[in-house]
């Protein structure tokens, strides 16, 4: 829907209509104008639109409308700009972009920031592409980072495809294209990484905004050398500390509320008791799931979640608006209610509990009372985007074992490593073998994307290291999904709850988004991931045997061609399922999908083995 008109034809018509010399194609009357640049509220606004933007908005707008005109009275309820979401992954949602605007235009949201790159580590470049050309089809504005860390820690994982300088300059000249995505790859940049600091150079000879995420807690010479590579923003800070480092270092700091992330609160206090201001701060989700979207909202969720944290009404709706248009450099089109702009309007009566009521995008009523009002039609994916599940064999319970690792297992630094589809070379085996072995594990902290650098004493059956209920302690593997190489890799993970033989296995696991499989129970788990290999990706749960959740991701192994709520729905028995399982987590599967994200402290599992993000180096599995 964006307007292809000549500048000068469109300004043309902007001023006939203000001035009253032609009609306005559409009138929002008597409304209460929530102006983001003054920070005022406006009684008595009129909103006059031409060719999808806008080009009046004060008292009075009579001398705008035709016998044509079509008229919308607000009722002196609130006019909001349309909302925007600085940084997110439409993938994590489970659908495509076309069904995750189908979404959330009922929210309120208007413009998104998208980062493929969960799709770029499948695919590649091509992947990107799909994404972007799908985006330029949508009523509302869909801007597209292009992925900057494929793989996101080059030699501790393999994903499916590469993306280097040379794709990322090719990308720099497409329409759609915002900025780089997400510099994930931290060390890289402080360290002088070649690649990294190319792609970044890219960038800034095309003019656009590289996206940040140094995730590691420590704020001295290596984040400010991560700051002076060139990074704009950060969306991965959790504590106040995160915040105030990157404004006074002149990023942006983005906080985050997504499905599992709760990073508002404590970052917010920056502004409402440091007095900070608030012109550095923007909100976004990152990740949200389909039962997410369904069932609590979007953007219009997150300022409502913001303003619960202490922010004034208009502060959290700048933050959600006018400052990311500034920061993007779309202030121009998106981001206020003023002339020249989409004219993307969310009507409320309220601005603390944000009802969305009625969305206007590009001077088209897109949704009202919370249900979509037009058509979007499905956009459909090619051959290409299918059939990326290869496991190479059909898995086994053996596949999964963790044996007592042989003398020169230990002495080559290996270590959770069950089959990894190479022959491993004789060796002498323990003897006799432990009763116990202490091992690195993976604990998982609630609604925080870091782990936790655990070890724990397992027990040892004939050789084979066990879970253990008794500590929380289940098990962890990577199943190898881009080559068929029938690869696994296998580990320890605490904080699940996991109380019965089950398992649970996704294909959806950042960032290489390989095949993560999590339970108790080895048969289970092999059943789980044959299962997902079967139905082209997803996620799939077991207990005692049988299937008990399902949801088929043939697209990439990541995205569902279906309704946001038809997979919402398959997603709440999928929720269900963890917790018959015995897990209490608030959003285990977001949890699950980060658990090989090998650029977030502190331990995670890749294809590689167990790797310290602290160290950024593979570990044994089993402690010397």
């Amino acid at each position: 829907m964006t307007n292809r008109q000549p500048w000068h034809a469109m300004t043309q018509d902007l001023v006939a209509v203000a001035m009253g010399r032609k009609h306005a194609d559409m009138v929002i009357c008597n409304g209460r104008w929530v102006n983001v640049h003054s920070g005022e509220i406006l009684p008595g606004t009129d909103v006059a639109v031409i060719g999808g933007r806008i080009a009046y908005v004060g008292p009075n707008a009579g001398h705008c409308i035709g016998p044509n005109t079509k008229l919308i009275e607000a009722k002196q309820r609130y006019l909001v700009p349309g909302l925007c979401d600085a940084h997110m992954h439409v993938e994590s949602g489970m659908v495509t972009v076309t069904e995750f605007a189908r979404a959330v235009i009922p929210h309120g949201t208007t413009s998104m920031f998208i980062d493929p790159h969960e799709i770029a580590n499948v695919l590649g470049l091509p992947g990107v592409r799909l994404m972007h050309d799908e985006a330029a089809t949508l009523p509302i504005n869909v801007y597209v980072q292009m992925p900057s860390c494929v793989p996101s820690a080059p030699g501790l994982e393999t994903p499916g495809a590469a993306i280097g300088p040379d794709e990322v300059a090719e990308a720099m000249t497409w329409p759609g294209i915002i900025g780089l995505g997400e510099m994930m790859n931290f060390p890289g940049v402080y360290r002088g990484d070649d690649k990294m600091h190319a792609e970044m150079a890219a960038t800034m000879r095309a003019g656009k905004v590289i996206g940040g995420h140094y995730a590691a807690p420590d704020l001295g010479r290596a984040f400010h050398g991560y700051v002076a590579g060139g990074p704009a923003d950060d969306h991965e800070g959790t504590r106040l500390e995160d915040a105030v480092a990157r404004v006074r270092q002149g990023m942006k700091a983005m906080l985050r509320l997504g499905s599992a992330w709760y990073d508002v609160a404590a970052q917010v206090k920056a502004i409402t008791e440091l007095g900070l201001d608030s012109r550095n701060f923007i909100l976004c989700t990152d990740d949200c799931h389909s039962g997410t979207l369904v069932g609590e909202g979007h953007m219009d969720r997150v300022v409502r979640h913001a303003i619960a944290c202490g922010l004034r009404p208009i502060t959290a709706i700048q933050m959600a608006t006018l400052n990311t248009a500034l920061h993007f450099g779309v202030e121009k089109d998106i981001g206020s209610i003023t002339p020249g702009r989409y004219a993307d309007v969310v009507i409320t009566s309220d601005l603390s509990a944000l009802p969305v009521e009625m969305v206007i995008a590009h001077g088209e009523v897109l949704a009202e009372r919370g249900r979509i009002a037009v058509e979007i039609p499905a956009y459909g994916y090619p051959d290409l985007a299918l059939g990326t599940v290869r496991l190479g064999k059909r898995l086994g319970a053996g596949d999964f074992d963790v044996p007592v690792p042989t003398v020169e297992e230990e002495g080559r630094g290996a270590g959770g490593q069950g089959s990894r589809g190479e022959e491993e070379p004789s060796s002498r085996k323990l003897s006799p073998p432990p009763n116990s072995c202490r091992v690195r594990v993976i604990g998982v902290v609630e609604n925080q994307a870091p782990t936790k650098a655990l070890e724990r004493e397992l027990p040892v059956i004939d050789g084979v290291i066990q879970p253990d209920a008794a500590q929380d302690v289940g098990r962890i593997a990577l199943v190898e999904r881009h080559r068929a190489t029938g690869g696994v890799t296998n580990g320890f993970v605490s904080g699940f709850g996991f109380n019965a033989p089950c398992a649970v296995a996704s294909t959806v696991a950042h960032d290489s988004h390989h095949m993560i499989v999590v339970g108790t129970d080895a048969a289970d788990m092999a059943r789980a991931a044959n299962r997902l290999g079967e139905v082209g990706g997803g996620v799939v749960v077991y207990k005692d045997g049988q299937e008990i959740a399902l949801v088929e991701l043939p697209i990439a192994g990541l995205m569902s061609a279906e309704r946001a709520e038809v997979v919402a729905a398959k997603a709440e028995r999928m929720v269900e399922a963890f917790v018959a399982c015995g897990c209490t987590l608030h959003n285990a599967f977001m949890q699950l999908s980060l658990l090989a994200l090998v650029v977030i402290p502190e331990l995670r599992i890749s294809d590689k083995g167990i790797v310290d993000v602290r160290a950024f180096e593979v570990v044994p599995l089993v402690v010397s």
